[in-house]
């Protein structure tokens, strides 16, 4: 049978290449008919929505009118004012649409007149209302001119609109067969595709059991890869969330020895110090300015301690909650550095180990705006929706390129890192000159 493999082959290959090429015929004929038709279809939604926008400015104009004729009231000339400009920009949207169709741009020339008679018309009535020529604009507004007018605006507009309507469908119908065509021919094309596959396919079906098993082979190999890269990211995700975890317990732990002991000590050295100006008397003007700069070291040393001790541990969270530690933590920040920072925070009820979770990413983003982002200005919001909160952290600083962030760069990665442990997702959009947003989406079922 070797001597029937060529003759197959040799009818097969081309067999397939003609019916791609006849195809891709088809598809292309169909797509320009399509492409034409959707224009002349957006062509004509948007005609019919500039002659839909003529007559309600046309309407607005007129209840501008006659509220001021009515009323005398001043007000009522803004509306009329802004309609009447509008209209006249919408006929030369007008014009431009119809300006290839000689049939609908005679009807325009009809609707164009009759926009301007009643124009006219209306302007006439004000300026005979501002000039307080009573009996003159009461009987032009009795009269069935204006009526007459709007009703011929109204009857050529829905001229238009109609035309519109038949050009729409038209062109939806040609949508409609170019698919019918192209059904046809790619069900055509189908089948001759599938009979030069299935001749392929017999002469190929010994090399692809000996592929089949290679890729099981290979499969196997990724598998046990990937299984061992899995078993091996966990494990260090593991770490890391442990590891996460001990610094904050050594810095819960250094936070309360700095509160407890240094907090003490300080707070001893202060009284000792406002003792012993209490016992001096009087001092000479060196002492006591010596005493006093002693006294704001020691303020210093305490405000440093108690600064120290919240950025290790805020003791705010378990004593104000969440909202008003970042509302504090924004406050400090802000003082610190200069920047203007607004906050947008909904209460929310979440764990201890939750509400660290939220602070940190907020401290840590505030930490890199200072060093990097030369802001000016800030933003935090915190917001809750059914099943899970929001935080965002943005600036309007020199921003930078996500692409390029280097794998040393580890407080992003440790915000990742914890906001991803926490069962939550974070997102870092940034460009250089557009500042910066942080944003994570967290479960509010944290435990805690």
């Amino acid at each position: 049978m070797r001597w029937f493999v060529v003759p197959k082959m040799a009818i097969s290959l081309p067999l397939a290449v003609l019916a791609a090429l006849i195809l891709i015929f088809i598809n292309e004929a169909g797509f320009r008919l399509s492409t034409q038709a959707a224009t002349r279809i957006e062509e004509s939604q948007a005609t019919r929505g500039a002659v839909n926008l003529l007559l309600q400015h046309m309407l607005d104009a007129e209840t501008g009118q006659r509220g001021y004729l009515l009323t005398g009231d001043p007000k009522y000339l803004e509306p009329y004012d802004v309609a009447t400009g509008d209209i006249n920009q919408t006929l030369d949207t007008l014009r431009r649409h119809y300006a290839s169709s000689p049939e609908e741009l005679s009807e325009y020339g009809l609707l164009s007149r009759s926009v301007s008679r009643k124009l006219a018309e209306m302007d006439l009535s004000v300026r005979m209302r501002k000039q307080g020529n009573e009996e003159a604009w009461k009987f032009v507004l009795t009269t069935d001119v204006g009526m007459d007018q709007m009703n011929a605006i109204r009857s050529q507009i829905a001229k238009l609109t109609n035309a519109s309507n038949i050009k729409m469908g038209a062109a939806q119908e040609q949508i409609i067969r170019s698919l019918q065509l192209s059904r046809i021919g790619i069900a055509l094309m189908a089948l001759a595709g599938l009979l030069a596959f299935h001749m392929y396919l017999r002469q190929t079906r010994a090399l692809l059991d000996a592929g089949k098993r290679e890729q099981e082979a290979l499969q196997r190999e990724r598998d046990q890869l990937d299984k061992e890269v899995r078993d091996r990211t966990a494990t260090l995700a593991e770490l890391a969330t442990h590891l996460q975890q001990v610094r904050e317990d050594e810095r819960g732990h250094l936070a309360r020895e700095l509160h407890d002991e240094l907090g003490a000590l300080l707070t001893a050295a202060k009284l000792d110090v406002a003792r012993i100006k209490s016992r001096l008397g009087v001092i000479s003007p060196e002492a006591a300015e010596r005493m006093q700069h002693l006294i704001e070291t020691l303020n210093s040393g305490i405000a440093l301690k108690r600064r120290i001790v919240e950025d290790l541990r805020p003791s705010s969270l378990s004593h104000l909650g969440l909202v008003a530690s970042l509302e504090i933590l924004a406050r400090e920040f802000e003082d610190r550095s200069g920047l203007s920072i607004t906050t947008d925070l909904e209460q929310v009820e979440l764990g201890g180990s939750a509400q660290l979770t939220v602070y940190r990413l907020v401290q840590e983003s505030l930490t890199n705006m200072a060093k990097y982002a030369e802001a000016r200005q800030a933003e935090i919001s915190l917001h809750i929706f059914e099943g899970y909160i929001t935080v965002e952290v943005k600036d309007d600083g020199s921003g930078f390129d996500t692409t390029q962030v280097k794998g040393s760069s580890h407080g992003l990665a440790g915000m990742k890192h914890r906001v991803e442990a926490a069962g939550g997702r974070l997102t870092i959009t940034s460009q250089p000159g557009r500042g910066t947003r942080v944003s994570a989406v967290l479960p509010k079922t944290l435990q805690p």
